[in-house]
């Protein structure tokens, strides 16, 4: 299991911390955004693969923002897959 922490950029959560096993998301945990909300996104992603997040999340807005919580996920989970190949 590979453990990640991506700082998040344009967003209210900070920290999206994660779990890797091959490409597969486990134990997804947002630091500070909408409690409820990303609590919810984690059990949804649970088990999901780096793929299948990246075409669900990415490119999703929150508001006038360029970018989400979730559209900042798919970006942390390609980055967290990305240093753990890098690192195998």
């Amino acid at each position: 299991m590979f453990h990640y922490e991506y700082k998040t950029h344009g967003t209210c959560s900070q920290v999206i911390a994660l779990d890797l096993d091959g490409n597969v998301v486990h134990n997804v945990r947002f630091t500070g955004g909408c409690n409820g909300n990303l609590k919810a996104i984690s059990i949804l992603v649970e088990g999901s693969t780096v793929e299948e997040i990246e075409k669900k999340l990415s490119g999703v807005l929150c508001g006038y923002k360029q970018t989400s919580c979730s559209d900042q996920l798919s970006k942390a989970v390609r980055e967290a897959y990305e240093a753990s190949t890098a690192n195998a």
